[in-house]
């Protein structure tokens, strides 16, 4: 049986980054590049995300599932063509909202979050 594992835990937020749990990879708050364009911070918190996959060897080949919150849901067209150069064809699952977002930079800082759920196939037990 495998344990729970927390990675990135932010004791101010109260929040893990990244969570390993059984084949799974839980990951949440995945932001870059704030402060900039809408294209540039979704590339940014798809390196993010990229990065902390990384660490548990997994890449955003094995992402399964993507949460994106947005500012403005005028903005998709432009997280769309990032994800097909990003993801080329092989897309998660996708819920994309629009929200307010809280902590960050007030209106012209955060204007994308991207939280995950990747699958680990490699996983031996």
């Amino acid at each position: 049986m495998s344990k729970i594992v927390r990675y990135d835990v932010n004791e101010e937020y109260a929040y893990s980054g990244y969570v390993e749990a059984g084949d799974f990879i839980f990951l949440t708050f995945c932001v870059g590049n704030v402060g900039e364009s809408v294209e540039r911070q979704v590339e940014g918190a798809l390196d993010h995300m990229s990065d902390r996959l990384q660490q548990v060897n997994l890449s955003l080949d094995d992402v399964v599932k993507i949460d994106v919150l947005l500012r403005d849901v005028w903005d998709i067209p432009v997280m769309e063509e990032v994800f097909k150069r990003r993801f080329k064809g092989n897309y998660p699952a996708r819920k994309t909202i629009s929200t307010e977002f809280a902590h960050i930079g007030g209106p012209n800082g955060l204007k994308v979050q991207i939280d995950g759920v990747a699958y680990n196939p490699k996983k031996i037990f």
